[in-house]
């Protein structure tokens, strides 16, 4: 037996150390946002947080997150009661097809607890292992400086953000 807690939650796991975190985050908990993309750590949709950094689920055996903290999208709000990161995502409509949007999400949360200031290009390295082809990354930069500008109690009413590609 496996001891993992996630979001806040401490749960048992019965599954092979060696089982990737993502599959029990999906197959035992029931805990869908992150995605299984490409199971080599090469695209960011599976990612969560573990201890607060970002790491790619489909490739961390369950065993290395024994005894830490495993953060996922739900962890970070609900549909009823979103946080400020899908606040502002559904605010500047930052999703197209939204499979990479969780692994985005938990890249961007992980940056904001280190900064609520962070530079156009802070945010884009924070992102950078995470692939998106939609074509919606202004959207994606524009969102995590609204949650930064709500997380530190500043006015929604900011200047543009410069239109760069991340």
């Amino acid at each position: 037996m496996i001891e993992i807690k996630v979001n806040g939650r401490r749960q048992t796991i019965a599954a092979d150390p060696d089982t990737p975190l993502l599959y029990v985050l999906r197959g035992e908990l029931q805990l869908n946002a992150a995605k299984y993309g490409c199971g080599l750590g090469q695209c960011g949709a599976c990612t969560v947080l573990v201890d607060g950094e970002p790491a790619f689920s489909c490739v961390v055996p369950v065993l290395l997150a024994e005894n830490k903290e495993v953060t996922t999208l739900e962890g970070l709000g609900s549909e009823d009661e979103p946080g400020p990161l899908q606040r502002a995502f559904i605010a500047e409509q930052a999703a197209q097809c939204g499979y990479c949007i969780p692994g985005m999400m938990m890249r961007a949360h992980a940056l904001l607890r280190k900064t609520l200031t962070p530079s156009d290009a802070q945010i884009r390295q924070a992102l950078q292992p995470n692939l998106c082809r939609c074509g919606t990354h202004l959207r994606i930069l524009r969102a995590i400086r609204r949650a930064a500008d709500e997380m530190r109690g500043a006015s929604a009413d900011r200047p543009a953000v410069r239109e760069t590609a991340l």
